[in-house]
């Protein structure tokens, strides 16, 4: 007898489903558990926009595709070609504001070859407008994960504007008008989105069982909080972290701060504070403090990171709001602030009798919390219509498909594969860059997940000296990899190479340039270049490329804008990248060798090509055209 196949559910998200390091990408994963105990198969649709996001910040994405593959049915990955605007200074984002063409283009395209799914879920309500590409009879879901009307109101105390969406009623009502079912991650919002919209709205507090026994400490020696580098965390850990230093003696315990939001705290060297970087296991992270303390000023929806703490077994102190969504009425769940929780740490830190009756009423709370949940998961399952889904194979897991390359003093190692975690691999290369198709591109071949990479190294016998032609690299649209090019992870005649072999690549900007005058300390060029050259806003390199000469790196020591513009042409791939007519100095770095550096700066510009940019995610490219005068006065 054939074996029944199941339902299909296409989840659509802006964040990756692994690793799990942040509380909205343990929600997915709590919502995909909940829809695989149902019995439903899951689709995962991934719109790249923290991918696109962490790389404006110059930081690499901390996004596992090869995890997702394993847990899916099936993983597509949609480029976010469309930058994402990250500030608006008006009342609120536009709802769609963050919802790119290309996901709409996706969810026709999956619908058209997947009658079968039975239904949608969207993550976030900034998404909602992919809804409309849905075909009629088909359940359209939105996981709300937060309340975002006003959201900005909540930062006013700290004198700050989100970094996250927000919108306002109207605009939030719009997008949830578009789903048949909401989902909201507790009772206060289930409330107000019914009061929004006339929508079915279920209640769907994650479920998180118990994975370790609770066990009361007689004293608290570690005391921690692990979390993302999100706004409320960064203003409420900022804050607790000062007023617990200020009260701090040695006889008291040490809170150590953990994951991603240390990579934002760099430099905080306080009393009684410990980081402890990112972790790869949170299990670790818990075994090896006492309690956990959550000192949240701000935000919504269910703090994911106390019930995390409490399935893991351990006793949890913390804010009012930190507690918002679960049912308690003990003490050290109820705390006003900062002050309020520094005393109840120093109050509890050493009454074994008051960290006992902590534990037990954090042992009931989740009891009791886990009950819920169930009851809420089997009200939302029950509603949701199956039919038979017809089912494509997952694809076997393969070997990477390998190259190695050599020239030009380095090593180019290109992989294809699903390891998009790693900046470095095994042999210690570092990650350069990424391929990043265009959507159109995505769609001919299905919206893959697997990318080819390219990792760099020094030849392993020191010998930086060209030893042939740079190997190619892209010479399509790659997104780099920030690392190398900030932090200078790499020698400078192995940047030079590598940026030498990024001279056909796709720019993401491109302009014309008029060199002006080279002199002991620098050369001067005349262009039009984006606005936050200009202003020195993000972390760039240049090199200057010359025709059949080695890439020379550059230091940008200068920056003017023009009054006027010098009729060069620019263009760009992105609507954000406003030029601005400016003047251009730069000194070239020391040169190795005999040759001083302004002389190997003439040899390269005795065939001048350009000077190429590299910046977070983008590629620039100033074309220079052969100046006979190179003394000419900027007018």
């Amino acid at each position: 007898m054939a074996t029944e196949e199941k339902p299909a559910i296409l989840v659509v998200t802006p964040m990756p489903a692994a690793p799990t390091s942040a509380g909205n990408r343990r929600r997915l994963s709590a919502t995909c558990e909940t829809l695989r105990r149902g019995g439903f198969a899951i689709d995962l649709a991934y719109l790249q926009h923290e991918d696109q996001v962490y790389r404006r910040f110059g930081q690499h994405p901390p996004t596992d595709a090869a995890a997702m593959g394993a847990a899916f049915d099936r993983v597509f990955s949609i480029p976010a070609a469309t930058p994402i605007p990250l500030k608006t200074w008006t009342g609120g984002f536009a709802i769609d504001a963050w919802c790119p063409p290309e996901l709409d283009d996706f969810v026709a395209w999956y619908f058209e070859r997947s009658p079968d799914t039975c239904a949608i879920v969207v993550n976030y309500v900034f998404l909602s407008r992919c809804l409309n590409a849905v075909p009629k009879g088909v359940l359209r879901v939105i996981d709300t994960h937060d309340r975002f009307a006003d959201r900005n109101l909540q930062y006013r105390p700290f004198r700050a504007e989100p970094n996250f969406f927000y919108t306002d009623r109207a605009s939030e009502a719009v997008g949830l008008s578009r789903a048949d079912m909401i989902l909201a991650i507790q009772s206060a919002e289930a409330d107000y989105f019914r009061g929004l919209v006339d929508r079915d709205v279920y209640l769907l507090p994650p479920v998180f069982a118990e994975r370790a026994k609770f066990r009361a400490p007689g004293r608290l020696t570690r005391f921690g909080f692990i979390g993302h580098g999100n706004d409320p965390n960064l203003f409420s850990i900022g804050k607790f972290a000062h007023g617990w230093a200020a009260s701090w003696r040695p006889d008291l315990p040490v809170l150590v701060i953990a994951g991603e939001i240390c990579g934002s705290l760099n430099g905080l060297d306080l009393p009684g504070v410990q980081l402890a970087g990112y972790v790869d296991a949170v299990e670790t992270f818990y075994a090896g403090v006492d309690a956990v303390v959550a000192p949240m000023l701000m935000g919504s929806g269910l703090k994911m990171k106390v019930a995390e703490a409490l399935s893991l077994g351990r006793p949890v102190i913390g804010t009012r709001i930190a507690f918002e969504g679960f049912d308690t009425d003990h003490p050290a769940h109820r705390l006003e602030g900062v002050a309020d929780t520094v005393a109840a740490v120093l109050s509890l830190h050493d009454d074994p009798d008051a960290l006992a009756t902590l534990t037990a009423a954090c042992a009931d709370l989740l009891a009791r919390y886990n009950a819920k949940a169930a009851i809420c998961e089997a009200a939302w399952l029950d509603a949701i219509p199956r039919r038979s889904a017809r089912r494509a194979s997952s694809p076997a897991a393969r070997a990477p498909d390998v190259s190695t390359t050599v020239g030009a003093g380095i090593i180019v190692r290109e992989e294809c594969s699903l390891r998009s975690l790693p900046v470095a691999d095994e042999d210690g290369c570092i990650l350069v860059a990424t391929e990043n198709p265009s959507p159109a591109t995505a769609r001919e071949a299905g919206y893959p997940s697997e990318r080819r990479r390219w990792f760099v190294s020094p030849m392993p016998d020191g010998s930086l000296p060209p030893s042939g032609p740079a190997p190619a690299l892209p010479g399509g649209p790659v997104s780099l990899s920030p690392e190398w090019i900030h932090r200078r992870s790499l020698p400078r005649p192995v940047r030079e190479a590598i940026a030498g072999s990024l001279g056909d690549a796709q720019a993401d900007w491109r302009a014309d340039g008029r060199l002006i005058g080279y002199e002991a300390d620098g050369l001067t060029v005349v262009t039009c270049v984006p606005s936050f050259l200009v202003a020195r806003s993000r972390a760039t390199a240049a090199f200057l490329l010359g025709d059949g000469e080695a890439a020379r790196e550059l230091r940008l020591t200068g920056t003017a804008a023009l009054a006027r513009a010098p009729g060069l042409a620019f263009a760009a791939t992105r609507g954000e990248l406003n030029p601005v007519p400016a003047s251009l100095t730069f000194e070239p770095l020391e040169i190795d060798g005999s040759a001083s550096p302004i002389t190997a700066a003439r040899e390269t510009l005795s065939h001048p090509k350009a000077v190429l940019f590299l910046s977070d995610d983008l590629v620039g490219l100033i074309c220079l055209a052969p100046e006979r005068n190179t003394r000419l006065e900027v007018q």
